[in-house]
């Protein structure tokens, strides 16, 4: 049993044969993780688990603090709590993906604050742009 399973067991949840495989494909993974990715590893093994079993668990285990989901350009992607808040910057062009750490972020929440009151949630969703990279290569635009 892994940990996932064992924490929610202990917090009272019934954790039935699917439950407990779609945890230890969560806690498996690495880095950040959509629902399709988990339904795909576990309907492998378990071809009656539908996607929206995962995406329940998913949903239990942000409740219980486990993990967090944050919404990138293709949709939304969890990861372990243990990983941290963060941010990513990703490319439209060639699509990679660079983790900033939420400091840097700062600057930007401050000036939202002071501008507009508004207390943002910067790890909530991913930046999309185009990476230095890109941009030489190709002379994309910018902006």
């Amino acid at each position: 049993m892994g940990r996932f399973s064992q924490v929610l067991r202990d917090r009272g949840y019934r954790i039935t044969v699917q439950r407990e495989v779609i945890l230890d494909e969560v806690e498996a993974l690495p880095g950040h993780v959509s629902p399709n990715d988990v339904h795909a590893r576990v309907a492998a093994r378990f071809p009656q688990v539908n996607v929206t079993t995962v995406y329940r668990t998913l949903e239990l285990l942000e409740h219980e603090g486990l993990v967090s989901h944050m919404h990138f350009h293709d949709g939304a992607r969890w990861h372990r709590a243990d990983e941290g808040l963060h941010q990513h910057l990703v490319c439209r062009q060639c699509g990679l993906e660079e983790q900033v750490e939420l400091d840097e972020m700062q600057p930007l929440a401050r000036e939202l604050l002071s501008r507009h009151g508004f207390h943002a949630d910067l790890a909530h969703f991913a930046i999309v742009g185009v990476c230095q990279e890109c941009v030489r290569a190709a002379a994309v635009p910018v902006g």
